[in-house]
């Protein structure tokens, strides 16, 4: 059984705790990031596109919970995040999860146990997440069950990485996807050597806007691609 790769951040001002659980986490296959303070974490959190976060609560320059509150309020990020913390009171768990916590783990703690947690938060958010059995953006319509792919009364023909991307940019809508996040969810781990990506989203954009008002498919100059109706 393959078991998918997770981008995870590390929010961790322990340097020694922070390089366990990149190592273990690392080996168990998943690509990670790490920030030894809140702001650093913050910015990291809210620029990139992340599987699951593991945030501490004391942290230097903007504790964990601020981290929180910031990424769900004025980012918008829906990232699924592990509180890591020494704070074992209830009234802690409690402020935690009114901010936005998926999870909650006291250290010490096993980290396979926190490598298993993730995948379970990754698992629900995307089952939660599932989208209706048609998408639809402005006149395209995307249905999952058949594949087929129809704008107005024409019919689209997609390859497989061209349907992945097109349905990943559909579920985000109005929003931006980073090249990075589009990439991951074409190749995975197999990153392209070169810019495939780029012949890929040129492909889409003429089957989806051929002979077809308005255009959907924007390029956002360095920041990624974002599928959006244009009144």
């Amino acid at each position: 059984m393959i078991r998918q790769s997770l981008a995870i951040l590390i929010i961790e001002d322990n340097a020694q705790l922070a390089a366990n659980l990149y190592d273990y986490l690392e080996g168990c296959g998943h690509s990670l990031d790490a920030a030894p303070d809140g702001v650093s974490g913050l910015h990291l959190a809210s620029s990139r596109d992340y599987d699951a976060i593991v945030l501490d609560w004391n942290l230097p320059r903007l504790d964990g919970l601020t981290v929180l509150r910031r990424l769900r309020g004025e980012a918008k990020k829906k990232v699924p995040v592990i509180m890591l913390t020494a704070r074992d009171q209830l009234a802690d768990k409690i402020d935690g999860f009114e901010a936005g916590l998926d999870d909650y783990l006291v250290k010490p703690v096993a980290l396979p146990e926190i490598e298993v947690r993730l995948r379970a938060l990754v698992a629900r958010r995307k089952q939660a997440a599932a989208p209706d059995d048609v998408l639809a953006v402005g006149d395209l319509r995307f249905d999952l069950k058949t594949m087929e792919i129809r704008r107005n009364d024409r019919r689209i023909v997609l390859t497989r990485i061209g349907r992945r991307l097109l349905e990943l940019l559909m579920r985000e809508s109005p929003h931006v996807v980073t090249r990075a996040r589009l990439e991951r969810e074409a190749w995975g781990d197999s990153q392209p050597g070169t810019d495939l990506l780029r012949s890929h989203m040129y492909v889409l954009r003429r089957a989806i806007e051929h002979d077809a008002e308005p255009p959907l498919l924007h390029t956002v100059p360095g920041a990624g691609y974002r599928l959006h109706a244009v009144e």
